[in-house]
């Protein structure tokens, strides 16, 4: 029975993810274009500044000014055709790949122990000449997991354990993995995403407050266990007054001192004189101050516009969807772009410690890229759903309409006469 159980768990639920994978005719609606222009929009000016931000790095380490861009636009074209494409998946179906999803991610994790360290950090696995870092996949599967639980528990979710603990049970072994890395930054941005879905899915509100504390507790001991360097020097290097003689005080100080720089209107794009080998990561953790000295204020101000734009469309996607769950999807893939443009900001701010977070369809990185234009995916298809159920809300409204206009339903008409004056 055990081994039944195991081959339905296994491939039984495959089968049920390719039987439900495509939308009934009356669950697929129109796709929401104007989510897709915005998207569209701040994926070509992420394109842009990424290559402005990018050229010079990119020529004095490999004598090509294109070694960074021209990976990224293949990547953002092949991502916008799975983007349409998984458009057209039904996001139900996803609730039964879950597990492979978490086992498959775990594997990852692990192998990115035993991979090649990039500045003693183990955060890569190579497949193929390509890296892929993990961390990216376990924010979604973050994202499916807790929408896929909160769902099953979705009459008890208000119960410290059907609504709290078993959603956040799966994410421990993944903390411990990401702790081995190390990689603070992601455990912080799936916390943070953690914490949205639930409270926005009214799970466990009562005891919010206490489960709050205690990860707060947890994150402030891992932050500054003896013999975290790492962490310690973030903090060390964190503010206005950061030591210029830590590295990371450094990156802090010439990130601050580009985007003094760009001013009202910036010194034009291109022309950033802090990416000449000032400024480290220039063309991931730090690009936003790119953006502030090339296109000053005007420009800082537009970026964080269109990703206001985005992150309220996708609400009112999360909003709109047919179910608790697609909700939940949308609620999480909203909030990590959400929580990533808001600690990446803050970062080159020195208004939060450097954590090293990328700012969405900007930065280099073709796993993150990638992944992020799949679950834009995700959050189009739920569109989809909640668009053919306002279409059909419509349509009977106005059938409604229509009889009532015709007459009642004994065929009689309903006549309307004047009332007499005296």
């Amino acid at each position: 029975m055990a081994l039944v159980g195991f081959l339905d768990w296994g491939f039984g639920n495959l089968v049920r993810f390719a039987k439900h994978i495509a939308f009934r005719k009356e669950e697929r609606g129109p796709l929401s274009w104007p989510f897709v222009g915005t998207l569209l929009l701040v994926l070509v000016y992420g394109l842009i500044m990424l290559f402005s931000a990018s050229y010079v790095t990119a020529y004095y380490r490999f004598n090509d000014i294109y070694h960074f861009i021209g990976p990224q636009v293949v990547v953002a074209v092949i991502g916008l055709l799975v983007m349409f494409l998984i458009s057209n998946i039904n996001y139900r179906s996803l609730r039964y790949v879950y597990w492979h999803i978490y086992i498959l991610l775990i594997g990852m994790l692990v192998l990115a122990l035993f991979s090649e360290p990039q500045n003693n950090c183990h955060r890569w696995i190579y497949l193929f000449g390509n890296s892929l870092q993990p961390s990216e996949v376990a924010k979604f599967a973050t994202v499916l997991g807790i929408a896929l639980m909160t769902d099953q528990q979705y009459q008890k979710r208000h119960t410290l354990i059907r609504g709290l603990v078993i959603p956040l049970a799966p994410l421990l072994p993944i903390f411990v993995l990401l702790r081995l890395e190390p990689h603070n930054s992601a455990i912080l941005l799936i916390c943070m995403i953690a914490a949205t879905m639930l409270f926005c899915g009214g799970c466990g509100l009562r005891w919010m407050p206490l489960m709050a504390v205690l990860g707060a507790g947890g994150i402030y001991l891992m932050l500054t266990a003896e013999g975290n360097s790492v962490a310690n020097e973030r903090l060390g290097a964190w503010g206005l007054l950061a030591e210029s003689d830590v590295d990371l005080g450094y990156q802090t100080i010439q990130s601050l001192y580009s985007i003094a720089s760009g001013g009202l209107t910036g010194l034009g794009i291109g022309n950033s004189r802090q990416k000449h080998l000032w400024l480290p990561e220039a063309t991931n953790d730090f690009i936003f101050s790119i953006v502030c000295e090339e296109l000053g204020f005007i420009g800082a101000i537009l970026c964080i516009l269109l990703f206001v734009l985005l992150i309220v469309q996708g609400i009112l996607i999360a909003l709109r969807a047919p179910d608790y769950f697609g909700t939940m999807l949308a609620v999480g893939i909203t909030s990590q772009v959400a929580w990533q443009v808001f600690c990446h900001i803050g970062v080159v701010t020195a208004t939060l410690p450097n954590t090293g977070i990328s700012l969405p369809f900007f930065s280099s990185g073709g796993t993150s890229l990638l992944l992020l234009l799949c679950e834009m995916g995700v959050l189009l298809s739920v569109s989809r759903a909640g668009n053919a159920r306002l279409r059909s809300q419509q349509k009977q409204r106005q059938q409604e309409l229509r009889e009532r206009l015709r007459g009642r339903p004994d065929g009689q008409r309903t006549v309307y006469h004047r009332p007499q004056t005296q």
